[in-house]
């Protein structure tokens, strides 16, 4: 009894694996990988499969179980920049737990799209579009969210003799205005706020309606500070008489940001 093996389908089907197993070991490792280190890595390791199958010595099995542990290594020091032995053991096993549970996966999809069999590399040619899939999309958020962290500006509250500094957040969704004067109105985090409590005076008190999501409608304790100045790319804009309402959603305490800027204030 003999198996016949194409070279080419087994280097594309560990290619193909390896790009799965390395985002999942990435993710249990909490390590991170430019895509070029990645494609690297995976073509290797399917290139050190391929050499170990065409070895003429012992028996396929045996040079498969004990090829396996140096060919992830490599792979994980490629890939993910790992030296220390210990370490590059420990990531080989949590490769070797990502392989269990992708290796189910397949053989899971494998019994219920059938169908797939009839094409070509059948179920490995729909994996490898999809990883392909999911990183452009990876992609396209991590441009999305890049774009926002540009949207954060330098601002500057003079407060009597002395400046109080903190980053904002430009952001073109807040719509928030007080209803009489129709005037933009920022918001800032409770921890942020306590920075400038003393110009927190009556006079200057407003009442600021506003919807969310979760919470139908409800109203945000806003004062008016004498000045705000945007530090912008090649200017400064000095804003008199901004209304500022004290909220913390939208902030997390881990935010680069403590402030929301209206994007009013820019306009004008």
């Amino acid at each position: 009894m003999y198996y016949k093996l194409y070279i080419d389908s087994v280097f594309f089907i560990q290619f193909v694996m390896n790009l799965y197993l390395l985002s999942i070991t990435g993710k249990i490792l909490k390590c991170t990988a430019t895509h070029r280190r990645m494609i690297s890595g995976a073509l290797l390791g399917a290139g050190a499969v391929c050499l170990i199958i065409l070895l003429p010595v012992f028996s396929l099995r045996v040079r498969l179980i004990c090829g396996v542990v140096p060919v992830s290594m490599m792979m994980i020091r490629v890939v993910f920049g790992i030296r220390k032995p210990k370490l590059l053991l420990k990531s080989s096993g949590a490769m070797a737990a990502g392989g269990f549970f992708l290796g189910s996966v397949v053989l899971w999809l494998t019994n219920q799209l059938s169908w797939m069999t009839k094409w070509h590399y059948g179920i490995w040619t729909f994996a490898f579009w999809g990883f392909l899939g999911y990183r452009l999309l990876y992609l396209l958020l991590g441009k999305l969210q890049r774009q926002k962290e540009a949207d954060v500006r330098e601002i500057r509250i003079p407060i009597g003799n002395r400046d109080i500094h903190m980053k904002a957040l430009l952001d073109t969704g807040n719509h928030l205005s007080e209803p009489i004067s129709g005037a933009p109105v920022c918001i800032i985090s409770e921890t942020a706020a306590k920075a400038f409590q003393n110009c927190f005076v009556p006079e200057r008190y407003h009442a600021i309606p506003y919807r969310s999501i979760g919470r139908k409608k409800g109203i945000l304790d806003a004062y008016e500070l004498p000045e705000l100045v945007i530090e912008d790319t090649y200017r400064e804009i000095i804003c008199k008489r901004v209304i500022i309402a004290i909220c913390n959603t939208g902030i997390s305490k881990d935010s680069v940001y403590q402030m929301i800027l209206h994007p009013g204030l820019i306009e004008n």
